[in-house]
Formats: C-alpha cells, structure tokens, sequence
C-alpha cells in the first residue's frame, strides 16, 4: 500500500518510527509531515495528507498532532475523509471495521510510541465489515 502521512511538531519523533515501520512492512510512504520540531501549523500538512486520501493518490493516511484533536478536525473537513482519532487498540479497529476510517489520527501527546505502532498494525490489518456499517458510512457525507 501507499500510506500518506502527515504532522506537527509534536507528531514528529513518532512519525518518523511510523514511516520506518511502514516501510519493514513494505509499504510505500509519502511524507507531507514537518520534519523538526519547530512549532508549526497543523493544518498545512494535514491538508495535503487528506487530499492525498481523498484523490485516491494514496490508499490510506495517518496523521498526528499533540491531542489529535486539531489534525483530525482538518482532515474531516475533506467530504470524503473519515479520519479515526484513536487512543485504544478496540477504536483503532471499530474504526476500519464500522467506520470504514481512512485516516489514523494519533494523539502523540497522549499516547506511547509502542501504543502508536501498534495502532498502525492494527489500522492496516482491519478490514471493514460493510453489511449494516455500509449504510451508515454512505450517510456520512453532507448533501446540503
């Protein structure tokens, strides 16, 4: 897979352990992400990231900030993201599996490194359920 990341300044340490996992697992990364820790404005990398997402550049996206919060509001205002903000193992999965989550948000502040890693696993191993979910998801997005 192709796998669009994204993050600020607080994301960084653990995106750059992300995309080195990504890539043992043989996955391709592309970085939209801030590379220091210099404060930084989320939105101008999580934008690019859900575009990526959204286009069908890329097969799905994570994204990181220090709460999660700012990054997955950005990416959710792309009508056709569902970006996850994901604390737990069972909500990473719930996520791909009812949810259809194409966007993992990380909360790096709030969360281990072993706990984000293992949050990706997770995320890209799940499959969505469709059946009763499908209707649900096919709701989500705003027709006004």
């Amino acid at each position: 897979m192709t796998i669009a990341i994204g993050n600020d300044h607080a994301g960084t340490e653990y995106k750059f352990e992300i995309i080195k996992l990504l890539e043992e697992l043989g996955h391709t990364v592309v970085n939209f992400g801030t590379d220091d820790n210099g404060s930084m404005d989320y939105p101008d990398t999580i934008h690019p990231t859900a575009n990526a997402v959204e286009n069908n550049e890329v097969d799905l996206g994570i994204i990181l900030c220090g709460s999660g919060n700012g990054a997955q509001m950005t990416a959710n205002k792309h009508q056709g993201i569902r970006a996850a903000l994901c604390w737990n193992n069972e909500l990473v999965a719930l996520s791909r599996q009812h949810n259809n989550a194409n966007i993992l948000t990380i909360p790096a502040r709030f969360v281990s490194l072993q706990q984000a890693l293992g949050f990706v696993k997770i995320f890209l191993a799940t499959e969505f359920e469709g059946g009763r979910h499908q209707n649900r998801v096919a709701k989500i997005a705003c027709s006004s």
